[in-house]
C-alpha cells in the first residue's frame, strides 16, 4: 500500500459466490437428474406400448388397414365413452403434482460452505442435515455423468473420514462445481479466503445466475481446463493389459465350459455359467472404458486424477490422505515391464461398494518411468536417499547386497519361491514391504499414516523361530502383512517402527497442509 489504496487479493484467493457462508440451492435441474429420469423411463415404456396406435395416427401409410383400435385398450375405452376431457385433466393434475413435488424437493435442498464445514440439508417431510468438517476432508470428487454433461452439470462429493461420511452436492453447473471444489480444498488446507466487497458480491451473484441460465440454454458443458498429466496411457496398452489379466483368463475358462456343456448337452452348465460370463464381460469392458481419458497431475491442493470415457470422474486427493501404496506386477505383464499402482485411502464408502476399486487405483497400467513419476506425486515426503528402495531394490529386487531383511534360509520351505524376495526395509519416512516372486508386489506404508504395528506367531512359526508382521492402516486393497521373518528381525522392526512412527506423526503437518495465513 503506497498511495492510500489497498491492493485487492488475487482472484484465486477470493471466495466464490457459493462459498460465502450462506445457504444456496442446487441447480434447478437437480430434481430431474436425481429422480425425474424415472418419469422419462415411464414415458418411454408407455410410448413403446402404444407404438402401433401412434403409427396409425401419425404415420398411417406404414400400417395400412389398421384403424388404431385395440380390443381392451384403455384409450379406446376413454374415446368410446367420451372421457377425453376427464382423462386430460387427470394427466394434467398428475403432472402438476409431480412438478410441485420436484419443486419442493429442490426448494428444500440447499448447502452452505463456511470456514469450518460443508453442510447439506435435504428433505421436505423427513429432514436431513449433513455436515463435513473441512479439517477432516479426505478428498473432493467431481463426477460428470453422461446425461448430466449434456446439460453442463456435475456433482461434487466431499469425502469424509468415516463410513458413510461423504457429503454430496448434486447437481451444480460445471463451472460452479469447479469453483466450489477449489474453495473447499483451499479452506481445508488452512488458508483464510478473502471476502469480496459488497459490490463484488452482488456482481458475482448476478454472474452466477447469468451463467446458470446460459448453461441451461447452451446445453453441453464447455471444455474444462485441466493440468497436464504426467502419464499418458496408450489405448493399445490399456486393452492389452486387460487382456493379459486374471479376468480374461476366467472369461476364457468360462467360455470353454459353455462350449463343453453345449457339446455334451448338459444344459444346466449354460444356466450356471452364462450369467457369470456376461457379468465378467461387462466388468472387463467397464475396466477399459473407465480408465480411458486417464490423467494424473499435481495441483496446489493435492494430486488430481481424472478418468472415464462416458462418465468422467475427477478427484483431488489432498496431501497426507494416502495411507498405503502398492506397486504390483502380474506375471503376464512382466515381459512388457508394466506395473499398476493402488492405494489405501478413506473413501467414505463400505468395502462392498464397487466404487472403492475405482477410487483405489491411481495407475491402471504403466511402465517403470510412469511408476516413478506417479510415486513421486503420491509419496512426496519420501526422503531422496530412500527412492532406490522403491523401484531398484523393492519392485525389481532383490539385487546383490540386498538391503531388505528377508526370510531366513531355515524357513525357506514356507516361502519356497519367494524367500529371497520376501522382506522389509524401514526407511526414514515409510515402511517398505516386498512380497511375491510370481506376482510381484511392493507395499509402502507412510509412517505418519500407520495406525499400529503387529507381530504374531503360530505354532510352526515358533518352532522355526520366525514371526509375521502387519502394519495396520485404513482398510483397502493394499495389504500391510508380511510373513515368515526371523523372530529377532520382527521384534527389532516392532521397536524401531514404533519409535519412527511416533516421530513421523509428531512432525506431520498434512492435517492442515497450508497452515493459517
Amino acid at each position: 500500500m503506497t498511495d492510500g489504496t489497498v491492493t485487492p487479493p488475487p482472484a484465486a484467493e477470493v471466495r466464490s459466490p457459493l462459498s460465502d457462508g450462506e445457504w444456496h440451492r442446487m441447480h434447478p435441474l437437480t430434481p430431474l437428474f436425481r429422480g425425474g429420469l424415472v418419469l422419462v423411463i415411464v414415458a418411454g415404456v408407455v410410448i413403446a406400448n402404444m407404438r402401433d396406435r401412434l403409427i396409425a395416427i401419425f404415420l398411417p401409410w406404414l400400417a395400412p388397414g389398421f384403424d388404431g383400435s385395440m380390443p381392451g385398450d384403455p384409450v379406446d375405452y376413454v374415446v368410446s365413452h367420451n372421457l377425453i376431457l376427464v382423462a386430460t385433466l387427470v394427466v394434467l393434475a398428475v403432472v402438476i403434482v409431480l412438478v410441485g413435488l420436484f419443486y419442493l424437493g429442490w426448494r428444500f435442498h440447499s448447502f452452505r460452505i463456511t470456514d469450518d464445514d460443508v453442510e447439506v440439508r435435504t428433505g421436505v417431510v423427513f429432514r436431513s442435515h449433513r455436515r463435513a468438517p473441512l479439517d477432516r476432508v479426505q478428498g473432493v470428487n467431481l463426477t460428470r455423468p453422461t446425461i448430466a454433461r449434456l446439460f453442463g452439470l456435475a456433482k461434487l462429493e466431499v469425502v469424509g473420514a468415516g463410513l458413510d461420511a461423504n457429503v454430496k452436492l448434486e447437481y451444480l453447473s460445471t463451472a460452479n462445481a469447479e469453483a466450489v471444489r477449489s474453495d473447499i480444498l483451499r479452506l481445508a488446507s488452512g488458508r483464510q479466503l478473502a471476502e469480496r466487497g459488497e459490490a463484488g458480491r452482488r456482481a458475482s451473484a448476478s454472474q452466477t445466475v447469468s451463467a446458470g441460465i446460459t448453461g441451461l440454454i447452451a446445453g453441453a458443458e464447455a471444455p474444462v481446463a485441466e493440468p497436464e498429466s504426467v502419464v499418458s496411457i496408450p489405448v493399445g496398452r490399456l486393452v492389452a493389459s486387460q487382456t493379459l489379466s486374471g479376468t480374461t483368463i476366467f472369461l476364457v475358462a468360462a467360455i470353454a465350459a459353455i462350449v463343453t456343456g453345449a457339446v455334451t448337452t448338459t444344459g444346466w452348465v449354460l444356466f450356471a455359467v452364462v450369467p457369470a460370463v456376461l457379468g465378467f464381460g461387462a466388468y472387463w469392458i467397464r475396466s477399459i472404458t473407465r480408465s480411458l481419458r486417464y490423467s494424473i497431475a499435481p495441483t496446489p491442493s493435492g494430486v488430481r486424477i481424472t478418468y472415464g470415457l462416458l462418465t468422467t470422474v475427477t478427484e483431488i486427493i489432498p496431501p497426507g490422505r494416502i495411507h498405503a501404496v502398492e506397486v504390483t506386477q502380474p506375471l503376464m505383464w512382466r515381459p512388457f515391464g508394466w506395473w499398476a499402482i493402488r492405494i489405501n485411502r478413506l473413501s467414505g464408502r463400505s468395502m462392498s461398494d464397487g466404487a472403492n476399486d475405482q477410487f483405489g487405483t491411481v495407475l491402471p497400467v504403466g511402465d517403470r518411468a510412469d511408476v516413478e513419476r506417479v510415486l513421486r506425486l503420491i509419496l512426496p515426503t519420501i526422503d531422496q536417499a530412500d527412492w532406490p528402495m522403491i523401484v531398484e531394490n523393492g519392485a525389481l529386487g532383490p539385487v546383490p547386497d540386498d538391503p531388505y531383511t528377508t526370510t531366513p534360509r531355515r524357513a525357506r520351505l514356507l516361502r519356497l519361491l519367494s524367500w529371497r524376495r520376501n522382506g522389509f526395509w524401514l526407511g526414514t519416512d515409510a515402511l517398505f514391504l516386498r512380497r511375491g516372486r510370481i506376482w510381484r508386489t511392493l507395499a509402502v506404508v507412510p509412517l505418519a499414516r500407520m495406525q499400529s504395528l503387529e507381530v504374531s506367531q503360530g505354532p510352526i512359526d515358533r518352532a522355526l523361530r520366525v514371526a509375521n508382521i502387519r502394519a495396520h492402516t485404513v482398510v483397502g486393497r493394499v495389504s500391510g502383512s508380511l510373513g515368515i521373518l526371523d523372530r529377532d528381525d520382527a521384534l527389532r522392526l516392532f521397536e524401531e517402527g514404533e519409535r519412527a512412527a511416533i516421530g513421523a506423526v509428531a512432525a506431520d503437518r498434512s492435517h492442515r497442509w497450508a497452515g493459517a495465513e
